[in-house]
């Protein structure tokens, strides 16, 4: 077998598996791939030698339009706040149109997340990774001033968070709409910076009197 036919066989038994999980509304192992496929277990333990192996092949599935997404606007030459604006929205758009397709299935892929951390971390950890680049980009023209990109990183991310977490879409999706994400983006764009304007405690908290 060629790399590409291991490849193409790859796939097709990771769209089979998936298929399986929507049918099913469960987790598949490999022996259920394997029934469900009729081929041998050793012929699935050739594409997954690993148990973790077939859902990483999933996970990788799954996430290829948000990779795609992210690419696509990082490497665009929008102005930097519609490109900020863009990478938040358009993943929205399309975790949204996947939770309207079927809330049960998005809510069974939240929970095989959940219970495979480790090998989604990494979807998560280049989402960042994409992210600190518009930062820089942004920095590169005034914005965001006195911010380490990984303090700006931070700040941004807890102000998009519901846009972008799965689990937060299964709460409130039905309140998520993209001209708040919008005003989101202008929010921070109008004055995201590391200035003290008086929010912060002097000596602790107190109460109002």
């Amino acid at each position: 077998m060629t790399a590409a036919d291991r490849d193409a066989r790859r796939l097709e038994l990771t769209e089979q598996a998936m298929k399986l999980i929507a049918e099913r509304g469960a987790a598949v192992s490999k022996a259920d791939l394997a029934a469900e496929a009729r081929i041998s277990r050793s012929r699935i333990d050739e594409i997954f030698p690993e148990e973790g192996d077939l859902f990483e092949a999933i996970a990788e599935n799954w996430f290829a339009p948000v990779i795609a997404i992210m690419e696509d606007v990082v490497a665009s030459d929008l102005p930097i706040r519609r490109k900020f604006y863009e990478f938040f929205a358009r993943r929205f758009v399309r975790e949204r149109q996947r939770y309207d397709e079927d809330p049960a299935l998005f809510a069974l892929y939240c929970e095989l997340g959940e219970a495979n951390f480790e090998l989604v971390r990494g979807y998560i950890d280049l989402a960042d990774h994409y992210l600190t680049e518009l930062i820089a980009q942004a920095q590169d023209e005034g914005f965001f001033a006195g911010l380490s990109i990984n303090r700006a990183l931070t700040l941004i991310n807890q102000m998009v968070a519901c846009y972008v977490s799965p689990q937060m879409m299964l709460i409130i999706s039905n309140r998520l709409a993209e001209d708040k994400l919008a005003v989101i983006v202008d929010t921070m764009f109008a004055g995201l910076s590391a200035e003290d304007r008086g929010a912060a405690p002097v000596a602790g908290l107190r109460s109002a009197s």
